[in-house]
């Protein structure tokens, strides 16, 4: 019996998953593994848009459209004349804007343990927003997961998704992974900005408990809507930030 081993059965993935994605995004999420795995490192130019367009076989403004994205997303700095130089993947714990946490920190400094989930759930409330009818009768998609940073525990969230055409996502295996990558990758959704509020608390029992810190100890949390471009669909999210040892970071 012919057996595949792992790397031949991700290399068909792969290629499966990349065959059914715009050209422009399959462009883009090459370069950015290519960045992130340090393939080209910061001060490196990418390949040329002409030197692009052969090698991927598509249009100008096919990479065009990737480099843009790239860019917005802060992986590269385009200079006209020059071409495109790499800033290298975001640094920086990033929370307070909209980046995810894996690309803000780096996967070798950031481990995932799952709490709870992914199961579906009914909605109790969505962490004092609003939601609507649609939202309320489709229920959620419910996770929890505690965000290590080189091995300290360092972000607790709680993360709400309206069961809205995300067929197989709670038989996902969710353990380090960037929610936001998978969401990307396999469902086409992607974040373009949001509401948050925060709040200054004192970790309770289940917190003290996840961090390791004594009653008291100060917590940072923040209250998300998060935006997609799928109209009308928002991620819900709770995160518990302890940062004695950490500094927030984000631009406005």
């Amino acid at each position: 019996m012919f057996v595949r081993d792992a790397r031949t059965v991700k290399n068909e993935k792969s290629a499966e998953y990349a065959a059914v994605l715009p050209s422009h995004s399959r462009v883009y999420e090459i370069l950015r593994q290519h960045i992130n795995e340090a393939v080209y490192t910061e001060g490196d130019l990418l390949p040329s848009e002409n030197e692009l367009c052969a090698l991927h076989k598509v249009t100008r403004p096919t990479i065009r459209k990737a480099l843009d994205r790239l860019t917005n997303e802060g992986f590269i700095v385009r200079h006209q004349g020059k071409g495109s130089i790499v800033k290298g993947a975001p640094k920086g714990v990033g929370i307070l804007a909209m980046k995810g946490t894996t690309s803000a920190v780096g996967k070798e400094n950031l481990l995932t343990r799952i709490i709870a989930g992914p199961e579906i759930r009914n909605w109790k409330e969505a962490f004092s927003f609003s939601l609507t009818r649609i939202e309320q009768e489709s229920g959620c998609i419910y996770l929890e997961r505690l965000r290590l940073v080189n091995n300290k525990p360092v972000f607790f969230d709680i993360t709400m998704i309206p069961n809205i055409n995300f067929p197989r996502f709670i038989g996902r295996n969710m353990e380090n992974k960037s929610l936001f990558d998978v969401l990307r990758k396999n469902y086409r959704l992607e974040v373009k900005g949001g509401e948050q509020r925060i709040l200054a608390i004192t970790a309770d029992e289940r917190l003290q408990q996840y961090f390791g810190v004594p009653a008291g100890h100060p917590v940072v949390q923040l209250n998300r809507k998060i935006e997609t471009n799928r109209p009308g669909l928002y991620l819900y999210s709770q995160v518990y930030c302890n940062t004695d040892e950490f500094m927030l970071s984000g631009t406005f």
